[in-house]
């Protein structure tokens, strides 16, 4: 058996790409595309949770309390008597605290109902791009400048809402706690919530005795959910939320097997466009390992250029949504994903050529030499 240079090896799985640029090309896409759903699905889910914990922290609260039965995160209805947010104000070493009121509005979207001031006091301001804030009572709205932008508002726009008009009184700076805000006492009473409020902040006089404040809070409210903003923090990720976990799961799975079809289509079509071409490479004493291991390393070949170019087609999505939807969705370049992504990919892909690779190897040179 001769004894082949490695480098003429990869010279000549180099050139066999070369040589057929729109299958690579097409071929390496369609790997890569795998990669794009899987950094994209799991960027856009990080994404927005980063987002909701940085406007939560924007608050400048140190405790949240939440309705009874609660989880830590998630929409929270309306169901905490507002007199709570006067006796947390009573409880020592509570410098500031405010009830908010959560409102679904279908999917991801929430309106807020705040009592501007007390929020303004305790988040240190808001900086405002565009006009003011609302009037108490008045049927006006504040939006962040992501949501204005995603529906193309300005201070005077109409947002149509609850079976309402409501006027944009003011454009503020993103970051404080959501994307758009209503007086609160009018959100009460349009959603029929009259006196009840979804959480309660609470700004201490010094956030060294946030523990203190809890076990103190906890003694009196017993049946409700308190949190720390750094305890609230830790539950924003991905595997916090098993539908999301789940679903990424999903997905992963259809990677695999978009990788493997890929592959194994244009690998079972390049080897029988190279019948001839194996013929004579097992002629020149080319063994099955030989043969297998040249098409085993297009492959990777094909999944590496695949994977870059899923990499780079994540940043492009990432552009879109900042571009198209970014009140909806925030994406996350989730760079520790790149080597589970690109792994997942190529495991496809290797899957994929094993039955073509296998049957090439296996070709009688004589036969393959007298294929037309």
């Amino acid at each position: 058996m001769p004894r082949y240079n490695g480098f003429l090896v990869y010279k000549l799985v180099w050139e066999n790409l070369k040589h057929r640029p729109v299958r690579t090309l097409l071929s390496s896409l369609a790997i890569g595309l795998g990669v794009t759903m899987m950094l994209t699905l799991v960027g856009v889910g990080e994404g927005m949770l980063r987002d909701q914990e940085a406007r939560t922290r924007g608050v400048g609260a140190d405790i949240i309390i939440r309705p009874s039965g609660s989880s830590a995160i998630g929409i929270t209805p309306p169901n905490i008597n507002e007199k709570l947010v006067a006796w947390a104000m009573e409880q020592p070493h509570v410098a500031q605290a405010t009830g908010v009121v959560i409102y679904p509005l279908g999917g991801v979207s929430t309106v807020h109902g705040v009592d501007f001031e007390a929020l303004t006091k305790m988040s240190d301001g808001f900086t405002f791009l565009e006009g003011r804030p609302f009037q108490v009572g008045a049927q006006e709205a504040v939006i962040d400048e992501y949501y204005a932008k995603e529906k193309k508002l300005h201070t005077g726009s109409i947002v149509k809402m609850l079976n309402r008009d409501w006027r944009v009184a003011g454009v503020f700076r993103g970051g404080k706690l959501t994307r758009m805000m209503l007086p609160k006492t009018l959100l009460q009473d349009v959603t029929a919530n009259t006196g009840k409020v979804s959480v309660i902040y609470v700004k201490l006089d010094s956030p060294a005795r946030t523990a203190e404040v809890i076990a103190h809070l906890k003694q009196t409210l017993t049946d409700y959910p308190i949190y720390s903003m750094d305890e609230l923090a830790s539950q924003f990720s991905v595997n916090s939320i098993p539908e999301l976990k789940t679903f990424i799961g999903v997905v992963m799975t259809l990677s695999v097997l978009f990788g493997f079809l890929v592959v194994f289509l244009a690998m079972y079509t390049a080897i029988l466009e190279r019948t001839r071409e194996i013929g004579i490479l097992k002629a020149l004493g080319a063994g099955q390992g030989y043969v297998l291991g040249i098409l085993l390393r297009e492959t990777v070949l094909l999944a590496v250029i695949g994977s870059l170019m899923g990499i780079g087609m994540s940043y492009a999505t990432r552009w879109l949504i900042a571009t198209f939807i970014p009140a909806s969705m925030t994406q996350a370049i989730v760079y520790h994903w790149w080597p589970i992504a690109s792994a997942i990919t190529l495991g496809g892909a290797l899957l994929g050529v094993m039955y073509p690779a296998i049957k090439a190897a296996r070709q009688d040179a004589l036969e393959s030499l007298s294929y037309d």
